[in-house]
């Protein structure tokens, strides 16, 4: 029963560590999300990982945060996106490992340069491959909090105190 509980305990810390790690990532710094900015030289040197956030801060009603596919990014085009939000304040939960395609669809301003791709670690960085981490069409994503390390400890510390008692 103690070897269980020991278990799952662990399991437990395991998964709010991992929880704790997440990182918010502001798309294009202070500038935000706007025109004129190399947002692959953005990306450069940053580690992205399920679990974190991209905010995109901008003008409402004049840009828009669509997500699309590999072919959508290069032709600049957001005819089959796969989110699409408008509102000036998009928070993406990274939910899933592997390339994601973000355009802004207003005509011409993909073209100079309001694109970005982020490539998706599993959950410790690095590259694969998968689907989309999904805006929802017409409405921004809310933005879950990941818990800080001294919630998960004091949280693991009382787990543990009650698995060692039993």
């Amino acid at each position: 029963m103690a070897s269980s509980s020991v278990a799952l305990v662990a399991l437990l810390v395991a998964s709010c560590a991992g929880m704790a790690a997440a990182a918010s990532f502001t798309v294009g710094d202070a500038q935000g999300w706007v025109a004129g900015i190399d947002y692959s030289g953005w990306t450069s040197g940053k580690s992205f990982a399920v679990g974190d956030t991209l905010v995109f801060t901008y003008a409402s009603k004049v840009h828009t945060v669509t997500e699309v596919s590999k072919s959508g990014y290069a032709a600049c085009s957001g005819s089959s996106a796969l989110g699409n939000d408008d509102s000036g304040s998009t928070t993406v939960t990274l939910s899933t490992p592997g390339t994601h395609y973000y355009i802004c669809n207003i005509p011409g301003h993909c073209a100079s340069g309001m694109k970005l791709a982020v490539n998706v670690g599993g959950g410790g960085g690095g590259s694969s491959s998968g689907s989309g981490a999904g805006i929802p069409s017409g409405a921004a994503a809310v933005r879950v909090p990941a818990m800080s390390a001294a919630i998960v400890l004091a949280a693991a510390s009382g787990v543990l105190i009650k698995a060692a008692l039993f």
